[in-house]
Protein backbone atom coordinates (compact mmCIF):
# COMPACT_ATOMS: atom_id res chain seq x y z
CA UNK A 1 0.00 0.00 0.00
CA UNK A 2 2.76 2.46 0.96
CA UNK A 3 4.67 1.62 -2.21
CA UNK A 4 1.51 2.31 -4.27
CA UNK A 5 1.10 5.76 -2.61
CA UNK A 6 4.74 6.71 -3.01
CA UNK A 7 4.66 6.50 -6.81
CA UNK A 8 1.66 8.87 -7.37
CA UNK A 9 3.24 11.38 -4.99
CA UNK A 10 6.46 11.21 -6.95
CA UNK A 11 4.55 11.69 -10.20
CA UNK A 12 2.63 14.62 -8.71
CA UNK A 13 5.90 16.28 -7.64
CA UNK A 14 7.39 15.77 -11.12
CA UNK A 15 4.31 17.26 -12.79
CA UNK A 16 4.50 20.26 -10.45
CA UNK A 17 8.14 20.87 -11.31
CA UNK A 18 7.39 20.60 -15.03
CA UNK A 19 4.58 23.15 -14.72
CA UNK A 20 6.92 25.46 -12.83
CA UNK A 21 9.56 24.98 -15.53
CA UNK A 22 7.02 25.96 -18.19
CA UNK A 23 6.09 29.09 -16.25
CA UNK A 24 9.80 29.88 -15.85
CA UNK A 25 10.35 29.72 -19.61
CA UNK A 26 7.27 31.87 -20.22
CA UNK A 27 8.58 34.49 -17.78
CA UNK A 28 12.02 34.49 -19.45
CA UNK A 29 10.68 34.69 -23.00
CA UNK A 30 7.59 36.88 -22.53
CA UNK A 31 7.27 38.67 -19.21
CA UNK A 32 10.87 39.89 -18.94
CA UNK A 33 10.68 41.64 -22.31
CA UNK A 34 7.22 43.03 -21.52
CA UNK A 35 8.50 44.53 -18.25
CA UNK A 36 11.65 45.92 -19.90
CA UNK A 37 9.47 47.56 -22.54
CA UNK A 38 7.24 49.03 -19.84
CA UNK A 39 10.30 50.28 -17.95
CA UNK A 40 11.65 51.88 -21.13
CA UNK A 41 8.37 53.77 -21.61
CA UNK A 42 8.35 54.99 -17.99
CA UNK A 43 11.98 56.15 -18.13
CA UNK A 44 11.49 58.00 -21.42
CA UNK A 45 8.56 59.77 -19.76
CA UNK A 46 10.97 60.65 -16.94
CA UNK A 47 13.44 62.01 -19.51
CA UNK A 48 10.74 64.34 -20.86
CA UNK A 49 10.26 65.78 -17.37
CA UNK A 50 13.95 66.63 -16.95
CA UNK A 51 14.88 70.26 -17.71
CA UNK A 52 18.15 69.27 -19.43
CA UNK A 53 18.84 67.48 -22.75
CA UNK A 54 18.96 63.70 -22.22
CA UNK A 55 18.99 60.65 -24.52
CA UNK A 56 19.12 62.74 -27.68
CA UNK A 57 16.24 64.93 -26.49
CA UNK A 58 17.88 68.26 -27.35
CA UNK A 59 14.94 70.54 -26.67
CA UNK A 60 15.35 74.01 -25.17
CA UNK A 61 16.31 74.03 -21.49
CA UNK A 62 13.36 74.75 -19.25
CA UNK A 63 13.45 78.02 -17.29
CA UNK A 64 11.57 78.60 -14.01
CA UNK A 65 11.49 81.39 -11.44
CA UNK A 66 11.04 80.71 -7.70
CA UNK A 67 10.86 82.78 -4.54
CA UNK A 68 12.39 81.36 -1.35
CA UNK A 69 11.65 83.15 1.93
CA UNK A 70 12.05 82.52 5.64
CA UNK A 71 10.20 84.72 8.16
CA UNK A 72 10.55 87.12 9.78
CA UNK A 73 12.42 88.74 6.85
CA UNK A 74 15.42 86.57 7.66
CA UNK A 75 16.01 85.27 4.13
CA UNK A 76 14.67 86.21 0.73
CA UNK A 77 15.93 84.85 -2.54
CA UNK A 78 14.42 85.15 -6.02
CA UNK A 79 16.02 82.60 -8.33
CA UNK A 80 15.81 81.71 -12.00
CA UNK A 81 16.60 78.04 -12.65
CA UNK A 82 17.56 77.13 -16.20
CA UNK A 83 18.18 73.44 -16.77
CA UNK A 84 20.58 72.27 -14.07
CA UNK A 85 21.82 75.75 -13.08
CA UNK A 86 20.69 78.83 -11.22
CA UNK A 87 21.27 81.45 -13.88
CA UNK A 88 20.08 84.46 -11.89
CA UNK A 89 19.39 85.18 -8.23
CA UNK A 90 18.72 88.20 -6.03
CA UNK A 91 19.79 87.20 -2.53
CA UNK A 92 19.05 89.11 0.69
CA UNK A 93 19.52 87.78 4.21
CA UNK A 94 20.28 88.57 7.83
CA UNK A 95 22.36 86.46 10.19
CA UNK A 96 21.68 85.72 13.85
CA UNK A 97 24.43 87.88 15.36
CA UNK A 98 23.93 90.87 13.02
CA UNK A 99 20.17 91.36 12.81
CA UNK A 100 20.56 95.01 11.84
CA UNK A 101 22.70 94.17 8.78
CA UNK A 102 21.17 92.97 5.50
CA UNK A 103 23.62 91.11 3.29
CA UNK A 104 22.96 91.36 -0.44
CA UNK A 105 24.52 89.48 -3.29
CA UNK A 106 23.59 88.17 -6.74
CA UNK A 107 24.13 85.38 -9.22
CA UNK A 108 24.40 86.56 -12.81
CA UNK A 109 23.72 84.80 -16.09
CA UNK A 110 27.38 84.76 -17.14
CA UNK A 111 28.47 82.85 -14.00
CA UNK A 112 25.67 80.43 -13.01
CA UNK A 113 25.42 78.27 -9.88
CA UNK A 114 25.54 74.60 -10.90
CA UNK A 115 22.98 72.19 -9.40
CA UNK A 116 25.10 69.07 -9.87
CA UNK A 117 22.41 66.80 -8.41
CA UNK A 118 20.19 67.36 -11.46
CA UNK A 119 22.98 66.39 -13.86
CA UNK A 120 23.93 63.36 -11.74
CA UNK A 121 20.34 62.09 -11.66
CA UNK A 122 20.03 62.62 -15.42
CA UNK A 123 23.24 60.68 -16.08
CA UNK A 124 22.02 57.70 -14.01
CA UNK A 125 18.66 57.81 -15.79
CA UNK A 126 20.37 57.72 -19.20
CA UNK A 127 22.51 54.78 -18.08
CA UNK A 128 19.43 52.83 -16.97
CA UNK A 129 17.83 53.40 -20.38
CA UNK A 130 21.00 52.22 -22.13
CA UNK A 131 21.00 48.98 -20.12
CA UNK A 132 17.45 48.32 -21.33
CA UNK A 133 18.21 49.25 -24.95
CA UNK A 134 21.25 46.95 -24.95
CA UNK A 135 18.88 43.97 -24.65
CA UNK A 136 17.73 42.97 -28.13
CA UNK A 137 13.94 42.69 -28.32
CA UNK A 138 14.26 39.22 -29.88
CA UNK A 139 16.89 37.96 -27.44
CA UNK A 140 15.92 34.70 -25.72
CA UNK A 141 17.11 34.68 -22.10
CA UNK A 142 18.45 31.27 -21.13
CA UNK A 143 18.77 31.52 -17.35
CA UNK A 144 17.64 33.49 -14.31
CA UNK A 145 21.23 34.68 -13.80
CA UNK A 146 21.16 36.52 -17.13
CA UNK A 147 17.98 38.38 -16.19
CA UNK A 148 19.19 39.16 -12.67
CA UNK A 149 22.39 40.64 -14.11
CA UNK A 150 20.41 43.01 -16.35
CA UNK A 151 17.96 43.92 -13.59
CA UNK A 152 20.82 44.51 -11.15
CA UNK A 153 22.35 47.06 -13.52
CA UNK A 154 19.02 48.81 -14.07
CA UNK A 155 18.12 48.86 -10.37
CA UNK A 156 21.56 50.23 -9.47
CA UNK A 157 21.17 53.14 -11.90
CA UNK A 158 17.63 53.92 -10.75
CA UNK A 159 18.58 53.81 -7.07
CA UNK A 160 21.57 56.11 -7.62
CA UNK A 161 19.49 58.49 -9.75
CA UNK A 162 16.71 58.74 -7.17
CA UNK A 163 19.19 59.09 -4.29
CA UNK A 164 20.97 61.93 -6.13
CA UNK A 165 17.80 64.00 -5.75
CA UNK A 166 16.65 62.82 -2.32
CA UNK A 167 19.92 62.67 -0.37
CA UNK A 168 22.20 65.69 -0.94
CA UNK A 169 25.90 64.95 -0.73
CA UNK A 170 27.21 66.02 2.67
CA UNK A 171 29.84 68.75 2.53
CA UNK A 172 31.83 70.53 5.22
CA UNK A 173 31.60 74.28 5.72
CA UNK A 174 35.18 74.52 4.47
CA UNK A 175 34.16 72.70 1.28
CA UNK A 176 31.23 75.08 0.79
CA UNK A 177 33.37 78.17 1.23
CA UNK A 178 35.96 76.92 -1.24
CA UNK A 179 33.46 75.60 -3.76
CA UNK A 180 33.42 76.84 -7.33
CA UNK A 181 29.80 77.91 -6.92
CA UNK A 182 30.70 80.50 -4.26
CA UNK A 183 32.64 82.31 -6.98
CA UNK A 184 29.30 82.87 -8.75
CA UNK A 185 28.31 85.44 -6.11
CA UNK A 186 28.76 89.13 -6.85
CA UNK A 187 29.69 90.84 -4.63
CA UNK A 188 31.49 88.16 -2.63
CA UNK A 189 30.33 87.48 0.91
CA UNK A 190 32.39 88.17 4.07
CA UNK A 191 34.79 85.36 5.00
CA UNK A 192 32.61 84.13 7.88
CA UNK A 193 29.55 83.59 5.64
CA UNK A 194 28.63 80.92 3.11
CA UNK A 195 25.50 79.99 1.23
CA UNK A 196 24.32 76.85 -0.48
CA UNK A 197 21.65 75.79 -2.96
CA UNK A 198 20.75 72.12 -3.12
CA UNK A 199 17.91 69.76 -3.92
CA UNK A 200 16.22 67.55 -1.36
CA UNK A 201 13.36 65.45 -2.66
CA UNK A 202 10.99 67.78 -4.58
CA UNK A 203 12.38 70.97 -3.00
CA UNK A 204 15.07 73.52 -3.77
CA UNK A 205 16.78 74.55 -0.53
CA UNK A 206 18.61 77.85 0.03
CA UNK A 207 20.82 77.79 3.15
CA UNK A 208 22.95 80.46 4.84
CA UNK A 209 25.81 79.58 7.20
CA UNK A 210 27.67 81.90 9.61
CA UNK A 211 30.93 80.73 11.16
CA UNK A 212 32.13 81.75 14.60
CA UNK A 213 35.12 80.92 16.79
CA UNK A 214 33.97 80.00 20.29
CA UNK A 215 36.90 79.43 22.65
CA UNK A 216 39.04 78.13 19.83
CA UNK A 217 36.33 75.88 18.37
CA UNK A 218 34.76 76.68 15.00
CA UNK A 219 30.97 76.58 15.05
CA UNK A 220 28.29 77.74 12.67
CA UNK A 221 24.67 78.90 12.70
CA UNK A 222 22.43 78.11 9.75
CA UNK A 223 19.11 79.27 8.35
CA UNK A 224 17.28 78.02 5.31
CA UNK A 225 14.36 78.65 3.00
CA UNK A 226 12.79 76.29 0.51
CA UNK A 227 10.34 76.03 -2.37
CA UNK A 228 8.71 73.15 -4.22
CA UNK A 229 9.73 72.38 -7.81
CA UNK A 230 6.89 70.61 -9.67
CA UNK A 231 8.99 68.69 -12.20
CA UNK A 232 11.11 67.17 -9.42
CA UNK A 233 8.04 65.62 -7.82
CA UNK A 234 7.01 64.08 -11.18
CA UNK A 235 10.52 62.72 -11.80
CA UNK A 236 10.70 61.14 -8.34
CA UNK A 237 7.32 59.46 -8.82
CA UNK A 238 8.50 57.95 -12.12
CA UNK A 239 11.82 56.83 -10.58
CA UNK A 240 9.85 55.14 -7.76
CA UNK A 241 7.41 53.40 -10.14
CA UNK A 242 10.31 52.11 -12.26
CA UNK A 243 12.15 50.87 -9.15
CA UNK A 244 9.07 49.01 -7.89
CA UNK A 245 8.46 47.40 -11.28
CA UNK A 246 12.11 46.29 -11.55
CA UNK A 247 12.14 44.94 -8.01
CA UNK A 248 8.91 42.95 -8.54
CA UNK A 249 10.39 41.24 -11.58
CA UNK A 250 13.65 40.58 -9.74
CA UNK A 251 11.75 39.00 -6.83
CA UNK A 252 9.89 36.71 -9.22
CA UNK A 253 13.11 35.66 -10.99
CA UNK A 254 14.78 35.03 -7.62
CA UNK A 255 12.08 32.47 -6.81
CA UNK A 256 12.95 30.54 -9.97
CA UNK A 257 16.69 30.90 -9.33
CA UNK A 258 16.28 28.70 -6.23
CA UNK A 259 15.75 25.78 -8.64
CA UNK A 260 19.28 25.49 -9.92
CA UNK A 261 18.39 22.93 -12.60
CA UNK A 262 16.03 25.37 -14.32
CA UNK A 263 17.38 26.52 -17.66
CA UNK A 264 15.67 26.94 -20.99
CA UNK A 265 15.12 23.56 -22.61
CA UNK A 266 15.60 21.54 -19.42
CA UNK A 267 12.03 20.18 -19.45
CA UNK A 268 11.46 16.47 -19.90
CA UNK A 269 9.77 15.03 -22.97
CA UNK A 270 6.52 14.53 -21.04
CA UNK A 271 6.43 18.22 -20.18
CA UNK A 272 7.12 19.25 -23.75
CA UNK A 273 4.13 17.27 -24.96
CA UNK A 274 1.63 19.19 -22.85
Amino acid sequence: MRKWLRQPLKDFYAVGLEALQMEFEWVLHEEVHAVLNQLHTILLECVRRFPVPLCGNDGAQKQDKFVLTAPPEQLKCVVTVTGDSITHADINFKVQRQQNVIHRTMIQNDNPWKLQQVQDAGNHLQQAILHIENVDKDYMFKSSEEVLHVLGNILGCLQRGRSSLIVPRKRTIDDLMKSRNMKSLAPSLPEDLAISFYIQSHKLIFAVYQLSNVHGTMKFDSHQAECSIPWLNEVLVLFTVALQLSQQLKDKICVFSQYRDFTVGSRSNSALSW
